[in-house]
């Protein structure tokens, strides 16, 4: 289908915007910067835990909590931004694979759609949660242009601004992979929630894990544990990965979706790969008219949406490619 994208304003820009003029706008388009970035884990995230063939297996079910609290993370950042009197974009934001994530945040990385694999893993997965200053396994005070930085710059702009929050549009019913979705009312709700956020996408300098917010590993350790197949745990005070085995599951072998898509697919393949998209697509206009009229069932419709894209998407990724060289597998050119 034609489409034509309405870019957010890009991160790197926002970020080099004297303090003195990050302004009610500024915080606004930033929140919807943040949520082009957050959605732009997604594609990434949902190819790996599709192509493991078992989802009982440890590291399907650590990719599976990873989704979920990159969804409440969008979710969390659309309440604030509704709060504020703004109105979030979501159905018009997702990237193309492959490319640098939305905004200029770490742009020296290039994200792409493949199965997983220890090289998808070390590659895209954990370069796009990597910690400020680097795992605290192998602290060595580098800095980074990352997620967190940019959130950082968010809280300090309602720090500073102390915009009016209406509460309007706001979504809490049910919750998100156990985590519950709540409204953003007020300054230390903000705080909260980016907190939260920061936490379970990279951790704190000092620990892995999200503690206060359900004590789990922050997103990149989660993916290290699958790379090194090794729980993480504290002995005597040091992190290592030194626990329960974790088996690299049997995965089908989608290969790394090329730029522009698969070219040339068969019907069978063509038809596969335009359910599939159109299904997201869907996905997408009803989690922007959820937040957009503050309807709980629509949000719930989006994630039912979601989850039922993983049959079309198992079997694109059954399909072998014509050259030999892995297989098929959802490439998300919803535009």
């Amino acid at each position: 289908m034609s489409f034509t994208t309405t870019k957010n304003t890009a991160i790197s820009e926002l970020l080099r915007t004297e303090s003195a003029n990050r302004d009610i706008d500024w915080l606004k388009d930033s929140l919807n910067a943040a949520i082009e970035l957050e959605l732009a884990t997604l594609p990434p995230y949902l190819c790996a835990w599709w192509s493991i063939k078992d989802d009982q297996e440890t590291a399907a079910k650590l990719i599976r909590t990873v989704l979920m609290e990159e969804m409440l993370h969008m979710g969390l950042v659309a309440n604030m931004l509704t709060t504020i009197g703004g109105t979030p974009k979501i159905n018009s934001v997702l990237p193309s694979y492959p490319g640098n994530l939305p905004g200029g945040v770490r742009p020296q990385l290039t994200v792409y759609l493949a199965g997983l694999s220890k090289t998808y893993l070390d590659e895209v997965c954990k370069q796009i949660e990597y910690p400020e200053s680097g795992p605290i396994a192998f602290f060595g005070g580098e800095t980074y242009p990352t997620i967190g930085a940019f959130y950082d710059a968010i809280l300090v702009a309602f720090q500073e601004l102390k915009p009016a929050m209406s509460g309007a549009n706001q979504l809490t019913d049910g919750s998100v992979g156990g985590h519950q979705l709540y409204a953003i009312n007020t300054l230390a709700d903000v705080e909260k929630a980016i907190t939260e956020i920061k936490v379970q996408g990279e951790g704190t300098a000092l620990s892995p894990d999200a503690e206060g917010f359900g004590g789990e590993l922050a997103h990149y350790y989660k993916f290290d544990e699958i790379s090194h197949g090794r729980k993480l745990e504290q002995v005597d005070g040091v992190w290592r990965y030194s626990g329960a085995v974790i088996p690299f599951p049997d995965t089908y072998p989608m290969a790394q979706v090329p730029e522009g898509g698969w070219q040339n697919p068969s019907p069978e393949v063509s038809t596969l790969l335009n359910q599939f998209n159109s299904a997201f697509k869907a996905v997408l206009d009803e989690l922007e008219l959820a937040w957009t009229t503050g309807n709980q069932d629509k949000l719930g419709s989006a994630i039912g949406l979601m989850f039922s894209l993983k049959t079309p998407a198992i079997q694109l990724m059954q399909i072998p490619l014509p050259d030999g060289s892995g297989n098929y597998g959802p490439d998300f050119l919803i535009y």
